[in-house]
C-alpha cells in the first residue's frame, strides 16, 4: 500500500503506548487520531482553542484496549459499563460523592490518579465523540454518558 497522501503540515506517527498510528501537526504540535483533512496551521474556528477537562472511563470488553490500572482483563460489557457511569453520575449529581473521588477509585484511565483530570487539550487531540461534547460543555458542567473506542465516560468540564 502506498503512503498515503495527507494535506500540508501533517505527519503521521505511531503511538508507543497504543501501537496506533496518529497525525501530528506540525506547526501546533497538537495530535489527533483522524486523518486529517485540510492542510495544517494555527487552530481557527469558533470557540476556545482549547478546553481542561475530567473524565472517568470505564472500559467493557469491546474496548479499544480491554485493560486497565485497575483490571488486566476487563470483562464487563459494553451495557454494563454504561450503567457504571450512569450511576457514578447519579452520585455526583446527587452530591454523595466528588467527580475526583468517583474517578480516582474507579475511571479505567491512569488520569485516576489525578481524579480525572486530562489537562488542557486542542481540537483533534482526543477521539471525535470525546471532543464534541467536551468543547460543547460550560465550565462547571458535566455531561451525560460519551461512548468511544476507548469504553464510556462521563465528562466534567473544568477550564
Amino acid at each position: 500500500m502506498a503512503d498515503e497522501q495527507l494535506p500540508a503540515g501533517w505527519e503521521k506517527r505511531m503511538s508507543r503506548s497504543t501501537g496506533q498510528h496518529y497525525y501530528l501537526n506540525v506547526y501546533t504540535k497538537e495530535s489527533q487520531w483522524d486523518v486529517p483533512d485540510k492542510p495544517a496551521g494555527p487552530a481557527s474556528s469558533a470557540g476556545p482553542d482549547q478546553v481542561q477537562c475530567s473524565h472517568l472511563l470505564v472500559k467493557h470488553r469491546d474496548s479499544r484496549r480491554p485493560s486497565s490500572w485497575k483490571e488486566e482483563n476487563i470483562t464487563r460489557t459494553k451495557e454494563e459499563a454504561h450503567e457504571l457511569v450512569k450511576s457514578y453520575r447519579e452520585q455526583i449529581v446527587s452530591g454523595k460523592a466528588s467527580f475526583a473521588e468517583l474517578a480516582s477509585k474507579h475511571s479505567d484511565c491512569s488520569s485516576a490518579k489525578r481524579g480525572g483530570d486530562l489537562g488542557p487539550f486542542g481540537k483533534g487531540a482526543m477521539q471525535k465523540p470525546f471532543e464534541e461534547a467536551s468543547f460543547a460543555l460550560k465550565v462547571g458542567e458535566l455531561s451525560e454518558p460519551i461512548f468511544t473506542d476507548s469504553g464510556c465516560h462521563i465528562i466534567l468540564r473544568t477550564v
